[in-house]
């Protein structure tokens, strides 16, 4: 049997760090979601990993523990107009430095999954491609970003059940294209991505 081995928490020893990552970029509908973590200096968990290689469970099982064992954790958002208005990518990233602002401890150095950031406050940053599975920091921000805006996805197909958003949760399923095509677009669907018409054969 193969022994598995947790993840290092983060990039430097002695030095407190804040994971941070985010979930929905490639959407079609509802907000940006980023979180911030940061995790004890003995942390350990073997199962803690990319938040899309966990099942569902796993992830909010996950969770419950990165909520009890984090030093200090954040959640925030950037919204649908935000999005179309900046762009998913720099709306991704103001919704990080949001997370970062809402952390009760304040980080000396910020991990970042994927390669674009911008500073925060004047706090060095690393980014790291993906990262998320290579740091158990970036690791536990994935996780939070993804079952927080799972639940919110959850929540808004209570209101809009024909979109399919509790399964597919905003993402291009073809279910959700052939609604957009039958329904029309909701406030939640993000106008930028021209996702009507002969758009909707584009891939995200």
């Amino acid at each position: 049997m193969i022994e598995r081995k947790s993840l290092p928490i983060g990039l430097y020893d002695n030095v407190i760090e804040a994971g941070c990552d985010e979930a929905g970029r490639g959407c079609l509908a509802g907000p940006v979601f980023a979180a911030a973590v940061i995790l004890p200096s003995d942390f350990q968990n073997e199962e803690l990993n990319d938040s899309k290689k966990l099942t569902p469970r796993k992830r909010y099982e996950l969770r419950t523990i990165i909520e009890r064992e984090a030093l200090a954790y954040a959640v925030a958002t950037s919204s649908v107009d935000e999005v179309d208005e900046m762009n998913v990518l720099w709306a991704s990233v103001k919704a990080m430095h949001r997370a970062l602002r809402g952390l009760s401890i304040c980080p000396e150095h910020i991990l970042v999954d994927g390669n674009h950031f911008l500073p925060f406050k004047e706090i060095s940053h690393t980014c790291v491609v993906r990262g998320d599975g290579k740091y158990l920091s970036i690791a536990a921000a994935s996780i939070l970003a993804k079952t927080y805006r799972d639940d919110y996805m959850a929540e808004l197909h209570e209101e809009y059940p024909e979109y399919d958003w509790k399964q597919n949760k905003g993402y291009p399923t073809r279910l959700h294209r052939e609604s957009i095509e039958l329904h029309g677009v909701t406030e939640h669907h993000r106008k930028s991505f021209k996702i009507q018409g002969d758009q909707l054969k584009l891939k995200f």
